[in-house]
């Protein structure tokens, strides 16, 4: 390209900084500045890429970062391609995982794929999002294609992987077909020519692979924004579907609510910034201002509520959580159940068993050995005989409530 005028320069610099900004690390960083650049002087966008493996039916606030990110650069212009990987999610990414994924079926991919769109539409514009499916092009490939491709690298370089690595060093099976993994998801990036691929940092090895392939294959290699993970639920991973340490982010209000109030405190800065922009130090600045860490956490629950499903809806739910919770109450909308056989004196794993969703007597031990039930705000025990009248309420984990007729 000729010599970039200055005050396209100067556009394409202000561009990356903005583009960047939240990013953990750009593999490579000079080489967007060069790609804005010249899409400004040659009013070509670039193409920019996320795959999502539909492995389960919702996406979660650990996307967000990401598809946030997407909805900027569809804001300046460029064309943002979301890859369902309908194929991949046959092997399933290995990136982080100790052991082999389980394999979906075609019919629980596909209904996953729909609901990926869906959702990611409700921060992504529809109408400048360009949606393709990895079968495409996976689907087709021969084996003479598929060795071509496996050619383009070692496997001394595939065993640098961190997570592949671990796996052998502690002697648990390692199978090939998911060495293809990481081979794949670079030949989508081939398929559709990207100039910028978005993921997670766990994703890190993935997006080098897909540099060394598309090199290999005569093309320029991807520019890789690599976003922070956000930590789930149990305050430790990060959020993920295969965990189930997840909010999704079409999670009924209550729900979303719910699971936002029991993230630990300690995450509490980290969700703000992330899902719902707070500035770095914000809540920092509350806390020693005075404001209790309970309420803080409250802010973020309302938060994610309204990002999703509207301010009234949020107020909603945060009042519902505070009847509950904080005041001690019983939603007014809790099923409403018979009595159990021997009112009065019955035993607590025959009252829990035949409580509705609890799916057998062993899942009614477990609830009952974890101390996850209690009666008219009484904790009950497995052995216990339970005293229950009409009126008299059940409550099992921190949210399904039960009162008996």
């Amino acid at each position: 390209m000729n010599e970039v005028p200055p005050s396209v320069q100067r556009e394409a610099e202000r561009q990356l900084e903005w583009l960047v900004a939240g990013a953990l690390e750009v593999l490579q960083r000079d080489e967007l500045l060069a790609r804005l650049a010249e899409s400004l002087c040659t009013n070509r966008p670039l193409t920019i890429k996320l795959g999502l493996d539909p492995t389960a039916p919702d996406i979660h606030l650990g996307h967000v970062l990401v598809l946030d990110k997407l909805r900027q650069f569809q804001d300046l212009g460029h064309r943002v391609v979301l890859i369902i990987g309908d194929f991949t999610a046959r092997i399933g990414d290995p990136s982080g995982r100790s052991q082999t994924r389980p394999a979906l079926s075609g019919e629980a991919i596909a209904a996953f794929g729909q609901t990926y769109l869906e959702q990611a539409t409700k921060i992504l514009d529809p109408a400048r999002l360009e949606l393709r499916h990895n079968h495409e092009w996976l689907a087709p490939l021969g084996l003479a294609d598929l060795m071509a491709l496996m050619s383009r690298i070692t496997l001394a370089r595939m065993l640098e992987r961190e997570d592949f690595h671990t796996r052998m060093a502690a002697h648990q099976p390692l199978h090939l077909h998911e060495l293809l993994y990481p081979v794949m998801q670079a030949y989508d990036s081939v398929a559709i020519e990207a100039d910028v691929e978005l993921g997670g940092l766990d994703q890190k090895f993935n997006f080098m692979t897909a540099r060394q392939i598309q090199e290999a294959s005569g093309q320029a290699p991807e520019v890789a924004l690599l976003m922070p993970m956000l930590v789930g639920l149990d305050g430790t991973k990060k959020m993920s579907k295969s965990l189930g340490n997840y909010v999704g982010i079409t999670d009924a209000p209550a729900d979303m609510y719910g699971k936002t109030m029991s993230v630990p405190d300690a995450l509490v800065a980290s969700w703000g910034e992330r899902v719902l922009g707070w500035q770095p130090g914000d809540a920092e600045r509350r806390l020693a201002g005075g404001e209790h860490p309970r309420d803080l956490k409250a802010s973020l629950a309302e938060g994610v509520v309204a990002r999703f499903h509207g301010a009234q809806a949020a107020e909603e739910a945060a009042q519902a959580f505070r009847q509950t919770f904080r005041d001690g109450e019983v939603p007014a909308d809790a099923p409403q159940i018979p009595l159990p056989d021997g009112a009065g004196a019955v035993a607590a794993l025959d009252m829990v068993a035949a409580l509705p969703g609890v799916g057998s007597r062993g899942e009614a031990r477990r609830l009952l050995q974890q101390g996850g039930v209690t009666v008219d705000g009484q904790r009950v025990d497995l052995g216990d005989v339970v005293a229950v009248a009409p009126g008299s309420w059940v409550r099992i984990g921190r949210r399904r409530f039960f009162r008996y007729q």
